[in-house]
């Protein structure tokens, strides 16, 4: 009897004994050797400014657009587009890999002009995808598994953050290109074109169609002629990143003036489109990503390609905001409406621009302050130091990004003159 006791304990204590291994196991760690990444620049500059207590205080570092009480703004158009989408009560099937058919066909004509010769001979594909960030990283992930030349892409210096993660992500060698001049605040032409006409033949070098991300610096029309002669004869891959259709000068076609151009001169280019900023549809994430190709034949094989690359990562993108795009697109008066509001949001960073520097000389500032004029689009890269911003947050809660650069949506009737003595004293 006390035999079998014992091995009745012993049988207990034998089913303990795996539960200490679990819970050793449990109290062990797979991401012990996880380290803690920075953080995100701008979203940093967005939280220091929530804990500001001034009232005067300004967040000039996102990158959306704020009517000029400095609140969210959404397009009547987006509204009665809405409005009639859900009155037709369509069904929430999933969208084919490649997205709204009738969107990517709206897509491309937006960027190319209906007219295109590109379009009539069907020698481009478009897919639809996850906005300007998931347009870029498709194009990416097919560079990286087809292009057969280097696997260098040569970005502008600078460009846009996410640049660099996108296409190191997918596999790709980042260099880069002359392209800001700090001692104008302007388009370093010579250096660009020096740099360019040294990148090996069939790298990939990607450019801003219009209203550069983050300087606001753009080619003028001749020299963009320039940059596609030397782009040619070195055989290069063009990349266009075009997030600001519209949104730049108040004008589609003069936005979208450079990819049309390089198509006429026969570059075959890859091409990224967004509309969160040019329609407001930035949390409904719509864009396109298009491939074009030397003929319908290749066309197709590309566009077999494409979905093979979207089907394991997102199988298909979102609905909602496609087909808002798409109706605004297709429907007359409410293209109508969407073009004069766009030409709206774009007058208004132009206007803000001209106040900003009004109010400078006003304060009685001594630096040439043409150059925020000049530039173009959301952003604009003031010249300001490191310590000069530093300084601007702590003396004045005017949040921005430590490059000087900051969003003009930021700025209203109600705060530029604010702005414009804050900046004036710590530049002085």
């Amino acid at each position: 009897m006390a035999l079998l006791k014992s091995n009745k304990v012993l049988s207990c204590l034998g089913n303990i004994t795996p539960s200490l291994g679990v819970l050793s196991a449990r109290n062990s760690s797979w991401w012990g050797g996880v380290q803690m990444g920075p953080p995100d620049p701008i979203l940093g500059v967005s939280e220091a400014f929530k804990r500001d207590t001034n009232p005067k205080k300004m967040n000039l570092g996102v990158g959306a657009y704020r009517d000029d009480q400095g609140k969210p703004f959404v397009l009547s158009c987006v509204r009665k587009a809405e409005a009639l989408i859900a009155a037709k009560q369509l069904d929430k099937e999933y969208l084919p890999i490649g997205g709204l058919g009738d969107f990517s066909k709206a897509c491309a004509q937006l960027a190319l002009g209906a007219d295109n010769e590109v379009l009539k001979s069907g020698r481009n594909i478009t897919v639809q995808t996850i906005s300007g960030t998931g347009s870029l990283r498709i194009g990416a992930n097919f560079l990286s598994r087809f292009h057969g030349g280097p696997r260098d892409v040569y970005l502008p210096k600078p460009s846009w953050g996410n640049h660099t993660p996108i296409f190191r992500d997918a596999g790709m060698q980042l260099k880069a290109y002359r392209y800001y001049d700090p001692s104008t605040c302007g388009f370093d032409f010579s250096g660009a074109l020096e740099d360019i006409s040294k990148i090996p033949e069939q790298s990939v070098i990607l450019l801003h169609a219009c209203a550069h991300n983050p300087t606001g610096v753009d080619p003028r029309p001749e020299q963009w002629k320039e940059i596609s002669d030397i782009v040619k004869k070195r055989n290069l891959l063009v990349f266009f990143d075009m997030a600001y259709q519209g949104f730049a000068s108040g004008d589609i076609d003069r936005d979208a003036w450079a990819v049309r151009y390089f198509i006429e001169q026969g570059h075959n280019i890859l091409l990224s489109q967004s509309f969160a900023k040019n329609m407001g549809l930035y949390g409904e994430r719509v864009g396109g990503f298009t491939v074009v190709c030397k003929d319908n034949e290749e066309a197709k094989r590309v566009e077999s390609q494409l979905k093979i690359l979207i089907r394991p990562i997102y199988s298909n993108p979102p609905m909602n905001g496609a087909r808002i795009a798409t109706t605004i697109l297709n429907t007359p008066d409410l293209r109508a409406l969407w073009l004069e509001e766009v030409h709206g949001m774009a007058n208004r960073i132009i206007k803000m621009r001209e106040q900003l520097s009004a109010g400078l000389k006003k304060h009685g500032s001594s630096h040439n302050w043409q150059h925020v004029i000049d530039q173009i689009g959301m952003f604009c890269f003031t010249g300001l130091k490191p310590e000069q911003v530093e300084r601007l947050t702590k003396e004045f809660s005017v949040y921005m990004t430590k490059d000087g650069r900051i969003s003009m949506a930021g700025v209203s009737s109600g705060n530029v003159g604010y702005l414009a003595e804050a900046i004036h004293a710590v530049s002085k």
